[in-house]
């Protein structure tokens, strides 16, 4: 089976990037300085497993939002085809976690990513099931840490209805 069709949707609905909306902020100042750490530009370059492996390029763009709010930007190329999300990564007292929002081009998906401080960074974790565009059946699970001049994402899709698996890890570095 040829999974890299459906890939771009899977990859989409599971935030490789992660995170965009509007988000109530009013964060401590150490919360919105851990999250300030991270602006700039971000390469990453991995490897995605499946039917077939292929390589991943991806760059990142983090930058100062409204409220206190990090907007990003990111492009992945993966098997000839490009799959862009824009998003924004806050702290939100009201739940006491970090909360990042993503928009994807592919399907109009939209998804949020929990985050929690773990040591001098912070883990997003998302768990997802959605039909991508094709109408595959797919449960997303998605990690992204950002650590001091590190971030790693780490990607597991499974399509229910074939039991097929996606899987990627894509470390960044600052550029």
């Amino acid at each position: 089976m040829n999974l890299f069709g459906p890939l771009s949707r899977a990859l989409a609905l599971g935030g490789v990037l992660m995170c965009a909306g509007a988000l109530p902020v009013m964060a401590a100042p150490a919360d919105i300085a851990l999250l300030k750490t991270y602006l700039g530009t971000w390469k990453g370059t991995g490897t995605l497993t499946g039917a077939q492996t292929n390589p991943v390029t991806c760059r990142m763009s983090l930058t100062s939002g409204n409220s206190d709010k990090v907007n990003y930007t990111g492009r992945c190329a993966i098997a000839g085809q490009s799959i862009s999300v824009t998003g924004t990564i806050a702290y939100v007292d009201a739940n006491q976690r970090y909360e990042a929002v993503m928009n994807s081009g592919v399907g109009g998906f939209r998804g949020v990513a929990i985050g929690k401080k773990s040591g001098s960074g912070i883990v997003f974790d998302l768990q997802q099931r959605a039909n991508d565009d094709a109408g595959n059946d797919i449960s997303i699970a998605s990690k992204l840490t950002l650590t001091p001049k590190k971030i790693d994402v780490v990607f597991h899709a499974t399509f229910n209805d074939t039991g097929d698996t996606i899987d990627a890890k894509i470390p960044f570095s600052m550029n």
